[in-house]
């Protein structure tokens, strides 16, 4: 019999997404596109899989149907190694509420704890883009003795205020968690850096289980992992930080080894795209040894026709570019770009629709949105204000599912 630890993952997949509004209007955060063919949850469960940690809960609240349903769909892995993908929604276990928060969302499902038995309980965030080979973040917390991890990312210390900030001594157990310091601590190796908290955690089951049942009982508590269960590990001197720059994935390219990003904002999700798409990408998808799982949509190879062009960017299968020019832009599966028509810079989804000589210029466009001909998106925002559109502090303009937008008169 293997002598591997028994371990249990959750990801936690319940939040509202309400800074990514209009693509949250109608889905859940985690089952927001991206990249072409991927869900924002494809990262995390990639990770997970491809770490060989292959019993996994995925914890949805809000609008969950569209998420509950590509999990369903796309991640069936062997039953007969006892491997699964499952989504949990909010059941009212612990009374006649829903989840209150992060820690008591697993504390609402202490069901799936029982159930399964784990040694050590691995609690990762649904909404990321990253690499991460998770068992070793697991051997490090196993080798430490303690009994919570938490990783940190390095960020440059003049813009650390803007995250959770761990605070460790030299040999990374944490001497405190700052939720957005005016001040951040410098690292013990280098001083113009902080240790941001990436949400991603490892616990042993038994001291997890006792924090959750305490953290329950605290009518203070606002129950949530990063602000509530952290800090009473840190308190009893009972965390330690994993350097996410320690991790080594297969197949990583010097220039993405580090790679991490929270896509929680449209200028940050639309920066992200940006990412993928330049010669020598920020972050690499092609990375064979180290693959984004997910369900490929079934379309034949995109097309180009009448001298369609495409330079910068990604063309997802499905796709007519007829006559149209394409710069700088992800094109998710079955997007059509007709006659004279120019999109730069911008992410199209599902069966989007750019009529002739229509200009779209940073921008989101959601799932099957018809841009009329003649129309242009993203060059004079108070125009697009004026029709409903929102825009966002750095300028990218989002025309949510389903919305109509105005031919030319």
């Amino acid at each position: 019999m293997s002598t591997r630890p028994k371990v249990l993952s959750m990801v936690l997949a319940g939040g509202e997404g309400k800074r990514l509004m209009p693509l949250t209007a109608d889905r859940a955060k985690p089952a927001v596109p991206f990249g072409g063919t991927y869900r924002l949850i494809d990262f995390v469960l990639s990770n997970l899989a491809n770490s060989e940690l292959r019993q996994i809960c995925v914890l949805t609240q809000y609008k969950s149907h569209s998420l509950d349903r590509h999990i369903s769909l796309t991640w069936r892995m062997s039953t007969m190694l006892g491997n699964y993908v499952t989504p949990v929604p909010a059941q009212q276990r612990r009374g006649k509420h829903w989840f209150e928060g992060s820690a008591d969302a697993i504390y609402q499902s202490m069901n799936l704890i029982n159930d399964e038995d784990p040694d050590y309980i691995v609690v990762f965030g649904a909404d990321n883009i990253y690499r991460m080979d998770v068992s070793q973040m697991l051997q490090s917390h196993i080798d430490s003795g303690l009994s919570a991890t938490v990783a940190g990312i390095r960020v440059p210390r003049k813009e650390a205020s803007a995250f959770g900030i761990i605070d460790a001594d030299d040999t990374g157990k944490i001497k405190e968690f700052l939720e957005k310091p005016a001040d951040p601590p410098g690292l013990p190796d280098s001083p113009e850096e902080s240790f941001a908290s990436m949400g991603n955690y490892v616990f042993t089951r038994k001291a997890f289980v006792e924090a959750l049942h305490a953290d329950a009982e605290n009518p203070s508590s606002k129950h949530d992992m990063g602000g509530d269960i952290i800090p009473a590990f840190v308190a009893k001197g009972d965390a330690q930080v994993y350097d996410f720059t320690q991790n080594v994935v297969p197949g990583a390219t010097d220039k993405d080894r580090n790679y991490w990003r929270d896509v929680g904002t449209i200028d940050a999700f639309h920066e992200a795209h940006m990412d993928l798409v330049s010669v020598d990408p920020e972050f690499n998808l092609y990375n064979a040894q180290w693959p984004i799982w997910t369900q490929q949509v079934q379309a034949p190879g995109a097309k180009f026709t009448l001298r369609g062009t495409a330079e910068d960017s990604i063309v997802s299968p499905g796709c007519i570019i007829s006559g149209g020019d394409v710069d700088r832009t992800v094109l998710s599966p079955n997007v059509l770009i007709d006659k004279w028509a120019r999109v730069d810079g911008s992410i199209l989804m599902d069966g989007v629709r750019v009529g002739r000589n229509a200009v779209v210029h940073n921008a989101i466009i959601d799932k099957g949105v018809i841009v009329p001909d003649g129309v242009e998106i993203g060059v004079d925002h108070e125009h697009d204000r004026a029709r409903g559109f929102s825009v966002s502090d750095g300028g990218i303009t989002t025309v949510g599912k389903g919305m109509t937008i105005p031919g030319q008169f």
